[in-house]
C-alpha cells in the first residue's frame, strides 16, 4: 500500500488547532466533553430520569452554556468543517458533524486513505433512528456525502457537491459497526465524479454517486472576507 503523502496526512489530521500530532491540553478536554455529550444525546431518546433530575439537569447545562457562549470568538475564522475542500484550504476536522471528535453532534465516523481510496468505520446510535431500529435515511445521505467528499479531494482538484445520487439497498441499521468506502471514477475539466458504499459486514445498504465542482476556494476566502468587512462596518459600536 503506497503511504499518503503528507499533503494528504495534513488533509486528514487538520482541525481547528493547529497542533500535529495526537490531541493535548484544551483540545483533548474538548474531545471528552464531546464524547459525553454524545452519550447524552443517545441516552435522552430512551430513558426514563425523573422531572427532577432532567430540570437540575438542564439548569447545570444552561449555567455551562451561559459561560461558553461568552468565551465565543465568532465566526472570523477561515475554513471548513468538511473534508471535501481538502487540500485547496484549510479543514477543520474537529467541527465536522460526521466525523468531528469535538462536535457532539457527529457519530463520529471515522475515514482513512487506503490503497487509493478512502474507508472508513463508523456507528450509529438511536439518536439517529428513523425506521425503527434503522438510520433516518437523511443521516446516511449525509454520511456518503462526506464520504465522497473526503474521497475527491484525493484528486487534488478540491470542490462542492454538485449533484448526489443516493440508492438505498437495505436499511442501514442502528448500534452496528459499519464499513464505508469510496474512491475517484474520473475527473473531467471541473466536474469530479465519484462512487462510495456503506456496508453491514457483506450486506449492502446503500451507494451512491456524486458529482464534485472544483471551486476557486481563494475567491470564496476573498468574498467571505469583504463580506465581513461589510458587516464589522455597520455593526453598532
Amino acid at each position: 500500500m503506497e503511504e499518503p503523502s503528507p499533503k494528504q496526512h495534513a488533509i486528514f489530521n487538520a482541525s481547528s488547532w493547529t497542533e500535529a500530532g495526537p490531541p493535548t491540553g484544551q483540545r483533548i478536554a474538548l474531545h471528552k466533553l464531546a464524547a459525553a455529550l454524545r452519550k447524552i444525546n443517545e441516552a435522552l431518546v430512551d430513558m426514563d430520569a425523573s422531572e427532577e433530575d432532567l430540570l437540575a439537569a438542564a439548569a447545570s447545562a444552561e449555567q455551562f452554556a451561559v459561560r461558553l457562549e461568552a468565551t465565543r470568538k465568532g465566526h472570523h475564522q477561515w475554513g471548513f468543517a468538511e473534508s471535501s475542500t481538502a487540500p485547496s484550504t484549510r479543514v477543520m476536522l474537529d467541527r465536522s458533524p460526521l466525523m468531528g471528535l469535538g462536535n457532539p453532534l457527529a457519530p463520529p465516523l471515522s475515514f482513512r486513505v487506503e490503497d487509493g481510496k478512502i474507508r472508513g468505520t463508523g456507528r450509529f446510535g438511536l439518536h439517529y433512528e428513523g425506521p425503527p431500529g434503522h438510520v433516518h435515511g437523511g443521516f446516511v445521505a449525509a454520511a456518503l456525502d462526506e464520504l465522497l467528499g473526503m474521497a475527491q479531494s484525493l484528486s487534488d482538484k478540491s470542490g462542492m457537491t454538485g449533484t448526489l445520487t443516493v440508492r438505498y439497498r437495505r436499511p442501514t441499521p442502528l448500534h452496528k459497526e459499519l464499513s464505508f468506502t469510496a474512491w475517484v471514477d474520473r475527473v473531467e475539466g471541473r466536474k469530479i465524479f465519484t462512487t462510495g458504499t456503506i456496508h453491514d459486514g457483506e450486506t449492502l445498504c446503500a451507494e451512491a454517486e456524486g458529482v464534485f465542482i472544483s471551486v476557486d476556494f481563494a475567491a470564496m476566502q476573498a468574498m467571505q472576507a469583504r463580506e465581513r468587512g461589510r458587516t464589522d462596518t455597520s455593526a453598532p459600536q
